[in-house]
């Protein structure tokens, strides 16, 4: 066994290695060599060479550790906010209504085109930093409030610059085709056509993008218009995902499966077809109950059904300024469980191993050697409590690579 670079000792760890649920091991070591894991088990058990004179040891006083948090659906780099239609919808204007009188995405549009990169920064990292400090060390941020080349570039490049500055993983995701921009009212195969033919290759070739997405959805984009776009990527070498089935059936889930996508995303109306097909290509359904919670949904995503086939379930906050200001990720969980019908142990999958799946990342999301030391610790009793509190402490700290990303002086 090689020798720890650090390790934490006095706590209690919640692996949720397969097939053991929690995963709990009580008066656990966890150590760590290159931002990798080594260790992970009963203090008994811990060999005595692989502590050196040099190995950083934290005190966990008793702390819980769980897998850092992973935040896998987020459009949280954004100028301005949409206050005002929150008190619209309040009134009882639908999201619908809402966009065809020019408010909706095109309005966070107007003003994150306006925002200079720096500016965009300023806005975006405190929502960053409200994740990190509840858990989350892995999260993933999409674009598509510039729905122009620049812009979107612009968002993107703020994404990658949140994640040097916090010491966390940003995954990317390009979202040109979340709206018909306003030059392109009423064209929406001329925008489809520049997205695929100008927008897709300088995005690909600036390396700023991890995946691809779309809004397939009345409102957005037909599924021929989406499986165009998602042609297009897979030419260029990008994963897809899809913002599936939200607001009607236009059979999205079996559209991503069908284009072997990362994750399905919402899916409130995917019919049988779809979980099915989700569940033979192996991709993930993502909840969010931030979006269904602000919009006053009432239908439900099929969770019995993604559960009898199998279906990894993956729960995000949706992080956005129009349908999900959510800045709480266990909060997310909270929702997923109260609303949708999660167990608690299935939220915390969801929030750690399955959203790991849905980026598609393999080295992070349990605590298990050979992984990354993605770590949060907590001052719960037990793993359920991340889904049970509404609010309340945030995480004592989180690390990211074996790593302290918190500042603060509590374990790191």
């Amino acid at each position: 066994m090689p020798r720890f670079d650090a390790l934490i000792r006095d706590c209690r760890a919640c692996t949720l290695a397969p097939g053991q649920g929690w995963g709990l091991i009580d008066d656990a070591v966890i150590g760590w060599c290159d931002g990798l894991l080594a260790f992970v088990g009963p203090r008994e058990q811990l060999p005595g060479e692989a502590v050196g004179a040099d190995t950083r040891v934290y005190p966990g006083n008793g702390a819980l550790v769980t897998p850092a948090l992973i935040d896998c659906h987020t459009h949280l780099v954004f100028a301005g906010e949409r206050v005002a239609e929150f008190e619209q919808r309040l009134e009882g204007a639908s999201y619908a209504q809402i966009a065809q009188a020019g408010g909706g995405i095109n309005a966070t549009v107007l003003a994150t085109r306006a925002a200079s990169e720096d500016q965009l920064l300023a806005q975006s990292l405190p929502r960053a930093r409200a994740l990190l400090a509840d858990g989350v060390a892995t999260l993933e941020i999409k674009s598509g409030y510039g729905l122009e080349l620049e812009a979107e570039l612009r968002m993107l490049r703020v994404a990658r610059r949140i994640a040097d500055i916090l010491g966390i993983s940003v995954r990317t995701t390009f979202l040109g085709a979340h709206a018909v921009p306003p030059e392109y009212r009423g064209q929406p195969d001329d925008y489809i056509n520049r997205l695929c033919s100008h927008m897709l290759p300088a995005v690909a070739a600036s390396g700023l993008a991890d995946a691809v997405d779309a809004f397939c959805e009345g409102i957005g984009f037909t599924p021929a218009q989406t499986r165009r776009v998602f042609a297009r990527a897979g030419e260029l070498g990008l994963p897809v995902k899809l913002h599936a089935d939200q607001l009607s059936d236009l059979g999205g889930a079996a559209l991503l499966a069908a284009c072997k996508g990362l994750s399905a995303d919402h899916l409130e109306y995917s019919n049988a077809e779809g979980v099915r097909a989700l569940a033979q290509a192996d991709c993930v359904a993502v909840l969010l109950p931030g979006a269904f919670h602000c919009l006053r949904e009432t239908r439900k995503p099929p969770v019995a059904d993604l559960r009898a086939h199998g279906v990894a379930i993956a729960v995000a906050t949706d992080c956005n300024p129009g349908t999900s200001p959510l800045l709480s990720l266990r909060l997310a969980m909270a929702l997923a469980c109260n609303t949708f019908g999660l167990t608690a142990l299935e939220a915390v999958l969801g929030t750690t191993a399955n959203a790991a799946h849905a980026l598609g990342l393999a080295d992070r999301g349990r605590l298990l050697p050979g992984l990354r030391a993605d770590l949060a610790l907590w001052d719960i009793a037990h793993p359920a409590a991340l889904a049970y509190w509404l609010g309340g402490a945030g995480a004592i700290q989180v690390f990211s690579a074996g790593e302290p990303r918190l500042g603060n002086s509590v374990c790191g």
